[in-house]
C-alpha cells in the first residue's frame, strides 16, 4: 500500500496517496528537450497552462531553464525571471486557485518565484548548485521537491556507466544524504518530496533498474515524484523518436506513468495531462485493489 502524506505548501497543504497527482509541465523556455520554444511567448504559456488545469492537472510545475543532457550555458537569474514570473502571474489571475511550482534550482529565481504566489520548489540538483538556495527553503515555509542527479548536463554523457547493482544504492544512499542535509538546514519534513531524477546522470537502462525499485525509496519516509514523462530512454524503448518528434512517446511516457503508480509515486510529472489523469486513475485501481 502507499503510505498517506500531508504535503505542507506555501499556503495550503495537499493530501498525498489518496489517490496519484497529476503535475503538469510548463516549460518557459527556447530549448526544451520536449517542447522548446512552444511556450516561450507568456500569453501562450498561460493559455497552455490553464488547458492543463482544464484537463485535471493537480499542480502546474513552471520552468525557465532547460536541463536537457548536453546543456552548457547557464541562464541568468534575471532571464529566468523575466521568462516565468509573467506567466505565474497570468495563471495566477486567470486561476487564482492554481498550486504552482517553480522548476529551479536558483535561490534568486525561488524567491522571486515564491513572493508571487508559487507553492512549491522543484530543484532538479537537489538543493546543491546553489549555496543560498537550502538557507532560503529553511526559512520560507513552502512545499520543496528534492531531486536526484548525478552530475551536471554536460557531465551526463562522460560519466561511468552504473551496474544494475550500483543504480538504486547509489540513488538511496543520496537521497537519505540530501533530505537530512535539507532538513538540518531547517527545512521540515513535511515539506519534502523526493524524486529520483529519471534521465538525471543516468543511462538508459540504468533508469529501468531504478524504476523497478522505485517503490523501496519508501523506506526514506517521504513521498515520492516520478517524472519519466518523454524522456528518451522511455521513447526510444518503445521505438519512437523524440529527435525527430517529442511527442511521439506518449505510449511509452504513460507504461512509465503505470509503473511508477505501481510502485508507490504519489506525485507524477507529466507533459501530456488528459492521457496521464486517465492512465492514473486505472493505475490507481490497480494498485487498490493489489492485496496487501
Amino acid at each position: 500500500m502507499r503510505p498517506e502524506f500531508e504535503w505542507k505548501l506555501r499556503s495550503r497543504s495537499l493530501k498525498l496517496g489518496q489517490r496519484t497527482l497529476i503535475m503538469g509541465v510548463v516549460n518557459v523556455t527556447p530549448d526544451s528537450f520536449s517542447d522548446g520554444g512552444q511556450f516561450l511567448e507568456p500569453r501562450r504559456a498561460i493559455e497552455h497552462a490553464l488547458t492543463l488545469l482544464a484537463e485535471g492537472a493537480d499542480i502546474l510545475d513552471i520552468g525557465g531553464e532547460s536541463t536537457r543532457p548536453g546543456q552548457r550555458e547557464r541562464v541568468t537569474a534575471q532571464e529566468e525571471k523575466r521568462r516565468v514570473l509573467p506567466v505565474i502571474a497570468g495563471i495566477l489571475r486567470e486561476a487564482p486557485g492554481a498550486i504552482l511550482s517553480i522548476d529551479t534550482y536558483n535561490a534568486e529565481t525561488a524567491e522571486a518565484a515564491l513572493a508571487a504566489g508559487v507553492e512549491i520548489v522543484n530543484d532538479v540538483s537537489g538543493f546543491t548548485w546553489d549555496e543560498q538556495i537550502l538557507p532560503l527553503l529553511g526559512k520560507q515555509a513552502c512545499g520543496c521537491v528534492l531531486m536526484h542527479t548525478r552530475g551536471r548536463p554536460e557531465e551526463w554523457k562522460s560519466l561511468p556507466a552504473l551496474s544494475p547493482e550500483q543504480v538504486f544504492p547509489l540513488v538511496l544512499s543520496d537521497l537519505r544524504r540530501l533530505s537530512e542535509r535539507a532538513t538540518l538546514a531547517g527545512v521540515a519534513k513535511d515539506r519534502i518530496v523526493l524524486d529520483p531524477g529519471f534521465g538525471f546522470g543516468k543511462r538508459m537502462n540504468e533508469n529501468f533498474f531504478l524504476l523497478s525499485r522505485l517503490g523501496e525509496l519508501r523506506q526514506l519516509g517521504f513521498p515520492l515524484l516520478s517524472g519519466t514523462s518523454r524522456k528518451s530512454f522511455v521513447a526510444r524503448t518503445s521505438g519512437s523518436d523524440p529527435a525527430a518528434d517529442p511527442c511521439s512517446g506518449l505510449a511509452g511516457s504513460l507504461a512509465g506513468l503505470t509503473a511508477s503508480v505501481l510502485q508507490g509515486a504519489h506525485i507524477i510529472r507529466v507533459h501530456d495531462v488528459k492521457p496521464s489523469v486517465e492512465a492514473a486513475r486505472v493505475a490507481d485501481a490497480i494498485a487498490k485493489a493489489a492485496p496487501v
